[in-house]
């Protein structure tokens, strides 16, 4: 982000707890990051760190307790759900460690499913999934169910999902965390690429050193606390 950008992420002060029964845990700690647009970054720290949580908070699928969280100049926390679901599904795509597809459809119909959602004509639905599919090289795989699908596959399947409403931004969580090596490398690569072509910010949670090591910048967090935020690919 160069100077007098807006960035299209913000988190100011930002504080969020959750609860273990009676107790309140905290996840984040007066946590200060601006992603700006077109940024490839990682959030990096191990398991309870505050990554996901930041993540989901972007993402609007959760709201600070304390502190400011921005999607393009717009504070997250001050919208109701309603307005906070409508953003997800027009400005941001997902990507879950689990994949998150539904079982009963097809590669092609899981990623037309945002589409059908909001409305989007069914021929329209049909010529963007098939693109989105091409783009990640499942063409041939379409018509194929999850479990007809190898895991990488399917975090592609989900990548194509991810993209084809065409978002200011792509949150991913642990992308490659249930996949091996060259899976993961394969599924980082689409990632970096949908950066570098559409111009989307892609914000990943990871504690994987093969993905924090393609990264151009990397925010760490310990304990619910930024420790370190470095830039340039690491050595």
């Amino acid at each position: 982000m160069t100077p007098g950008d807006a960035p299209l992420f913000a988190a100011r002060g930002v504080v969020k707890h959750y609860r273990l029964g009676k107790v309140p845990v905290p996840a984040l700690r007066g946590v200060d990051v601006e992603v700006g647009r077109g940024e490839a970054l990682a959030l990096a720290g191990p398991s309870g760190s505050g990554k996901t949580t930041l993540l989901n908070l972007f993402g609007g699928l959760d709201v600070p307790d304390a502190g400011t969280v921005l999607l393009d100049g717009r504070d997250l926390g001050g919208m109701g759900e309603g307005e906070r679901t409508l953003l997800r599904r027009h400005q941001l795509g997902f990507v879950f460690q689990t994949f998150n597809l539904v079982p009963v459809l097809s590669a092609r119909e899981n990623v037309e499913y945002p589409l059908w959602i909001a409305g989007t004509p069914a021929r329209e639905r049909r010529e963007r999934a098939e693109a989105a599919l091409a783009a990640v090289g499942l063409t041939a795989r379409g018509e194929h169910r999850p479990d007809q699908l190898s895991g990488g596959e399917r975090q592609r399947v989900a990548i194509a999902r991810a993209l084809v409403h065409r978002p200011l931004a792509i949150l991913a969580d642990e992308p490659t965390g249930n996949l091996d090596s060259i899976n993961g490398q394969l599924v980082l690569d689409l990632l970096l690429r949908c950066n570098a072509e559409t111009g989307a910010t892609v914000v990943i949670a990871t504690h994987d050193p093969a993905v924090l090591a393609r990264l151009p910048r990397r925010v760490r967090l310990r304990d619910g606390a930024v420790i370190s935020d470095e830039r340039g690919l690491a050595s």
